[in-house]
């Protein structure tokens, strides 16, 4: 298993978590708190404060590890030379264009 591998399957055990703390909870306050009941109790506030740190822990870790798996990528070929365009090599021939034939231009008189 490469290091890349182990990112991807990492990567997608966080992306699944973050979905699941984000679907719990409500964008109106409710979420999982509003199944507790009216009432304001000291347990939902920690609740609501668990999923919000939660989601920003989530989203903080994602972001390493994307990072991460891209320093740790290194291609299909294993060549982890820059791929750029060498100056020193020799453009493809190419075939001269046919002038074109010149107009007869009429004589001034």
């Amino acid at each position: 298993m490469t290091n890349f591998t182990v990112f991807l399957v990492l990567i997608t055990i966080v992306c699944f978590l973050l979905i699941v703390v984000i679907m719990v909870q409500n964008p109106k306050g409710g979420g999982l708190s509003s199944s507790f009941g009216a009432t304001n109790m000291g347990g939902v506030q920690k609740t609501t404060d668990f999923l919000d740190k939660a989601t920003w822990t989530l989203s903080a870790i994602l972001i390493g590890l994307i990072l991460l798996s891209g320093i740790s990528f290194n291609g299909a070929g294993g060549d982890n030379k820059l791929k750029t365009i060498d100056p020193t090599q020799t453009a493809a021939p190419t075939t001269p264009t046919p002038a074109a034939p010149k107009q007869a231009t009429p004589e001034k008189k």
